[in-house]
């Protein structure tokens, strides 16, 4: 299962293995160390891919989690705002009677 290299990684890992060529060393020997560090490379970009796909995981059940907190923290007001309109429904009908009674109580004690 040997995946293609790119040109760009086969460039830069030839650019690499001439700049550290040493006196004597064959063409040969310098393919062979291009070819470890292209090896090098590949594993590299490999493990930078794996990192940068977790690290996205992890940012999408962030974003998830809190989505779904805000969303928990909504029906918890939403639920308190029902809670609360239930009971505050008889506060002005209460204040309508009692305002009723007051004017009719001044009119007899008048």
């Amino acid at each position: 299962m040997a995946k293609t290299i790119s040109n760009e990684t086969q460039n830069e890992a030839m650019k690499v293995a001439k700049a550290t060529q040493k006196p004597g060393q064959t063409k040969e020997q310098t393919k062979l160390i291009a070819a470890g560090i292209e090896k090098g490379i590949a594993e590299y970009k490999k493990q930078h891919k794996s990192k940068a796909r977790d690290r996205d995981k992890a940012r999408k059940q962030d974003i998830k989690a809190k989505a779904r907190a805000n969303a928990d923290k909504s029906e918890a007001n939403t639920e308190e705002e029902t809670d609360t309109s239930s009971t505050t429904q008889y506060l002005p009908w209460g204040l309508l009677l009692l305002s009723w009674a007051g004017f009719i109580g001044f009119y007899f004690t008048r």
